[in-house]
């Protein structure tokens, strides 16, 4: 590939970078197209995200999951990018984004690249929503230190009340 690609500069054989890009091209949809190969039944998805089935059917329903394939027995199959939908489903889930707000988000995406400057505000905000949640949790841990420390009988234990900030 690089030959050609120095064939190519040179002003060489043009015919081998266009036949190398074709290649690249080729072998980039290959992998896409094992990637959104339908492989893995509801229960292997199940086990492997944590999320219950009727969690599963529930999230294609309400469309936070793309429409799933189905096999000749009408069964599910997921793929390798469902799976990973799933995954930043899960952390969206975790820094405590509403459901109706990662559906949107799945709209949006749905919708296309012209979307990218609302999603982006989404993700700003959650952000922002999940520092907020670790500059709460990091004084709760603060007064858990103090109680424990307290109940370990601890002469130097501090108040627990002069670690929490409003």
């Amino acid at each position: 590939m690089r030959r050609a690609v120095l064939q190519h500069r040179e002003g060489g054989a043009v015919g081998t970078a266009i036949s190398v890009q074709a290649a690249t091209a080729a072998v980039s949809a290959q992998r896409s197209a094992e990637y959104e190969r339908p492989r893995y039944s509801i229960g292997e998805v199940s086990e492997r995200s944590g999320l219950t089935r009727d969690t599963l059917r529930w999230y294609e329903r309400i469309g936070l999951l793309n429409y799933v394939g189905r096999d000749h027995a009408g069964q599910r199959r997921f793929c390798d990018r469902d799976l990973d939908w799933l995954t930043l489903i899960g952390k969206l889930r975790l820094t405590g984004m509403s459901v109706a707000d990662m559906v949107r988000y799945a709209e949006l995406v749905r919708a296309g690249d012209h979307t990218y400057p609302e999603r982006l505000e989404m993700f700003y905000h959650t952000r922002a929503e999940a520092l907020a949640q670790i500059k709460e949790l990091e004084q709760t841990i603060a007064v858990l230190d103090c109680k424990i420390a307290h109940y370990e009988g601890d002469p130097n234990a501090t108040d627990w009340r002069t670690v929490v900030k409003p």
